[in-house]
């Protein structure tokens, strides 16, 4: 029966307008069994005969039939299928890939077949020791000479059982030697009841086989059958082709990716400089708001609210709150809180304590011992939202006592001294008003007691009930200007919170908070920011790094043309391609993302290493999540990047690939 039938098989070239006709009306039938050589000169048309039977050109006139079917050339799956599972080919040049062992040329053929994987390298190895490479199956093709080259072809032909070996001029670049042990092999092959057509010059090659087809000018001018057919074994070997898993492709990129390791490496190494930049800025981000906060707690109680008075008697955010809390400072009265609305604060719902105090506008020091003053602003009551773990030396004031920043101590007594500051008496003067809103001027003796960091306590802090005697004894406006409210538990601040702002007196609010958090979220924000344009600017060394990816993609499908035509000659889709590329971007970008971490890792270590003992915190803290985003950041721009040259190199024509230099 009849395997393979050329019907009426007309093709031409054009350039421009004008036709060159190659094949001018081809008719062959071919049989299992045969060794059949296409003989005749240059030009005559033989290859492209050869790339219409192994489904490569699609662009003729006539009908190839295999099998009794006709083959749709103008359907790019069919053909796709046609050429994994029917045609092998053997080429002059050899057309090995080069950064695959002898081994790995061999599976890449069986990659598409059903096979499981041991019984891949069991068949490929089985091959390979058949044309006689068993002791070669490690080694690259540039190790190999030419004769071992073309056995490592026709083995990897031979690999998924192909019915149709096509043979391009297979001895062309052999000795006399090499060329009678591949004759050899494949008379063996059609033996096997295979289909092998060998396109030749050689008459040496033409008369070993069963059957001469003679070209000329694109046409046949004779067909001599020297033998008949060998005889189609009677259980035939068949083995199931199938599409290209993504696997496959995952593992032939990470191949090529190692085999020039060292070149991409300096792309992965640009990658990973901007990923590193992005990770590090933002985990300077988070330590720097969590050494923020770390602070304020350390010298305020986040479970204590600061009240004030609504001088608006409006809603009021907290950029406007803390203009109010400047304000009240610098008119006392304006801010004065009857103790009715103070009784009121106490009776809502989550709040364990109400204490009062005063916000001092302005103020001077006297020491006694030396005569020596300085003035001050915003000197406040110590209350419940101040810690203890704020004083540096010292305990917390008592009635008549007073603690001081060491800044003021050290105007005082001196840099080296300030500390001998604790136990002087010193006479504390400010303004505040009577009843009628008349300004009195106060003065109270102190002790000092205690010495706070005034760069993060804010400075002075006397005792209530020191400034309340001394208000009163000038028969003064005693009320409070402000409240620090204990809330019993830490999860109810907010809520709290809201529940002060909303009281009311008529239509007006009576008060506004300020809360821990709310101070922070204020001051976060503006790290935030920070943190995010600098993280822009590293974004620009990612997208410079995508640049990289994209001109290293293209260079590598101009490298890597023959290895495509090769690739798609042997049956992979356009699809299997594109992955090829994406895949080696991915990998690309994932070994990036792992570089970046370590050297983000071992730079957090070094650089927290070098500030903890200034700071006694890690300044920058690196989040799960901050990771995570770098990951997807490398995985997504390099998936991007390699889009365009992955869609060029499977676009590519089979035919013009296999011809690339």
């Amino acid at each position: 029966m009849v395997f393979l039938e050329l019907h009426q098989i007309f093709k031409s070239y054009f350039l421009g307008n004008d036709e060159f006709p190659v094949l001018k009306g081809i008719d062959l039938n071919f049989d299992k069994g045969e060794f059949v050589s296409i003989l005749g000169e240059s030009g005559g048309g033989k290859s492209t005969l050869m790339n219409i039977v192994g489904g490569l050109d699609r662009e003729f006139d006539g009908q190839v039939i295999v099998d009794g079917k006709v083959l749709d050339h103008r359907n790019e799956k069919q053909l796709d299928e046609y050429r994994r599972s029917t045609i092998g080919h053997i080429y002059q040049s050899y057309n090995l890939i080069p950064h695959l062992t002898v081994l790995d040329n061999v599976l890449v053929s069986l990659d598409m077949t059903t096979l499981s994987a041991a019984e891949k390298k069991a068949r490929a190895e089985g091959l390979l020791k058949k044309v006689g490479l068993a002791d070669q199956i490690r080694k690259y093709p540039k190790q190999l000479s030419g004769g071992q080259k073309q056995r490592v072809a026709i083995a990897r032909a031979l690999a998924s059982d192909p019915q149709i070996i096509i043979a391009d001029e297979p001895t062309g670049a052999l000795d006399s030697k090499n060329t009678q042990e591949v004759l050899e092999l494949m008379d063996e092959i059609a033996k096997d009841g295979k289909l092998v057509i060998a396109v030749t010059h050689s008459s040496e090659v033409a008369n070993h086989g069963t059957r001469i087809v003679h070209m000329e000018d694109g046409k046949i001018d004779r067909d001599e059958h020297l033998k008949d057919p060998y005889p189609i074994p009677e259980d035939p070997t068949h083995i199931q082709a199938q599409k290209l898993p993504a696997r496959a492709s995952y593992s032939f990129s990470f191949k090529h990716l190692m085999y020039n390791f060292w070149r991409n490496s300096l792309i992965m190494l640009g990658v990973a400089i901007g990923l590193f930049a992005v990770m590090i800025f933002s985990g300077l981000g988070n330590g720097v708001n969590g050494y923020i906060q770390d602070q304020v707690n350390s010298i305020a109680n986040p479970r204590v609210i600061q009240v004030l008075k609504n001088t608006t008697g409006k809603k009021m955010n907290q950029q406007e709150l803390l203009e109010t809390f400047q304000n009240i400072a610098g008119d006392p009265q304006a801010g004065l809180i009857d103790n009715q609305q103070v009784q009121r604060v106490a009776k809502l719902k989550g709040v364990q304590s109400v204490e009062k105090g005063y916000t001092l506008p302005t103020y001077r020091l006297e020491l006694t011992s030396s005569g020596k003053t300085q003035s001050g602003s915003s000197l406040s009551t110590w209350n419940a939202m101040d810690k203890k773990s704020s004083l540096k030396k010292g305990h917390a004031p008592k009635q008549g006592e007073i603690v001081i920043g060491k800044q003021e101590a050290a105007q005082f007594m001196g840099a080296k001294n300030y500390q001998k500051i604790i136990g002087k008496k010193m006479t504390l003067s400010f303004n505040w008003v009577d009843g009628n809103g008349q300004p009195v001027a106060i003065s109270v003796p102190v002790k000092v007691v205690g010495l706070v960091d005034s760069s993060t306590a804010g400075g002075s802090a006397v005792n209530y009930e020191t400034i309340r005697q001394a208000i009163k004894k000038q028969n003064a406006d005693d009320r409070p200007n402000f409240l620090a409210v204990k809330v019993k538990n830490f999860n109810q601040v907010q809520t709290v919170a809201n529940r002060i702002d909303g009281l009311r007196s008529g239509n007006k609010r009576i008060f506004g908070s300020i809360t821990v958090g709310s101070m922070l979220k204020r001051i976060n924000r503006y790290v935030k920011l920070a943190s995010n344009v600098l993280s822009g600017v590293a974004a620009v060394s990612l997208l410079v790094s995508a640049l990289m990816i994209i001109v290293t993609m293209y260079m590598s499908v101009s490298e890597r043309t023959k290895e495509i035509g090769i690739l798609r000659a042997l049956g992979e889709r356009k699809v299997d391609i594109r992955r090829l590329f994406t895949s080696e971007s991915i990998l690309i970008g994932l070994f990036a993302a792992v570089l970046a971490l370590v050297i983000t890792l071992l730079a957090t270590w070094g650089i927290n290493s070098a500030l903890y003992g200034l700071i006694k915190y890690n300044i920058i803290q690196l989040t799960v999540g901050n990771v995570i985003f770098a990951f997807v950041a490398a995985l997504v721009i390099s998936f991007l990047a390699a889009l365009l040259p992955a869609r060029r190199a499977a676009k590519l024509n089979p035919i013009e690939a296999l011809a690339a230099d």
